[in-house]
C-alpha cells in the first residue's frame, strides 16, 4: 500500500515538471520595440532599423502607374512615414492575443483593406525573370496552410539584435520549397520588398495606438 501511494505521488510530482519542460521548448516570442511580446490580432508598423534609408511599408503598383492587382509591398520613401500596419496570424489559428512567435508559419496582412478586392494577405510572387527576383505582393490568403497556399507563409526570425522577415514554408512536408530572406530591391528611386540571398530588411515591430 505504501509503495502504490510513493508512485502516485512521484508521478503528481513529475507532471507538472514534463509540462514545464514542454512549455520553455516553444520558440521564443517575438518582442516589439518596447520589449512587449507581440500579440496575435494586433497592429503593428513593420519599421527599418536602419535609419536614413526610408520608412514603414504599404501596398501600392508603381511599376505600371496603374490600379493593377496584386500591389507590391514597397518601403516609404520618408523615413518618418510608417506606412500601413500589419496583422500577424500563425498557421495554427493561435487565437487573437496569443504570442507570434519565432520561426513559426504566419500570415502577414496589412490592416487596411486595399483596392484590389480587400486582399491584403502577403505572398511571394513568381519569379520576375527580367531582374531575377522573387517580389513579395499582396493578393495571398489567410490559413488553410498546405502545399496549395505555399507562397503565403512567412517567418520572423532573430537577426542580431532585432528582426528579419524569412520565407522558408514548412506548412508542407513533402513541398520542396525555396529558403530565403526578405530584403529590398531598389529600383528607379523606388524600394521593393523582395527574396534574397544578401542582407536581409532589418526590422522592429511597433505596436500602434
Amino acid at each position: 500500500m505504501k509503495a502504490l501511494l510513493l508512485i502516485l505521488l512521484l508521478s503528481l510530482v513529475s507532471f507538472p515538471h514534463h509540462e514545464i519542460a514542454g512549455a520553455s521548448s516553444l520558440p521564443s516570442p517575438v518582442r516589439d520595440n518596447k520589449g512587449e511580446v507581440v500579440k496575435v490580432g494586433s497592429n503593428y508598423f513593420v519599421l527599418p532599423v536602419t535609419r536614413g534609408r526610408g520608412g514603414g511599408l504599404y501596398p501600392a503598383n508603381i511599376k505600371s502607374n496603374a490600379t493593377i492587382c496584386p500591389l507590391d509591398v514597397i518601403q516609404e520613401a520618408d523615413e518618418v512615414q510608417k506606412g500601413i500596419p500589419v496583422v500577424l496570424e500563425p498557421y495554427n489559428n493561435a487565437t487573437t492575443g496569443a504570442v507570434v512567435r519565432l520561426s513559426t508559419d504566419l500570415n502577414v496582412r496589412f490592416f487596411t483593406p486595399t483596392i484590389c478586392a480587400r486582399k491584403t494577405v502577403w505572398k511571394v510572387d513568381a519569379y520576375d525573370e527580367s531582374v531575377s527576383k522573387y517580389f513579395v505582393k499582396t493578393g495571398g490568403v489567410e490559413g488553410n496552410p498546405g502545399p496549395q497556399t505555399l507562397s503565403f507563409w512567412f517567418k520572423i526570425q532573430k537577426y542580431k539584435s532585432v528582426y528579419k522577415f524569412v520565407f522558408c514554408p514548412t506548412v508542407c512536408n513533402y513541398c520542396k520549397v525555396i529558403c530565403k530572406d526578405v530584403g529590398i530591391f531598389e529600383r528607379n528611386g523606388v524600394r521593393f520588398l523582395a527574396l534574397t540571398d544578401d542582407v536581409p530588411f532589418k526590422v522592429i515591430f511597433e505596436k500602434t495606438f
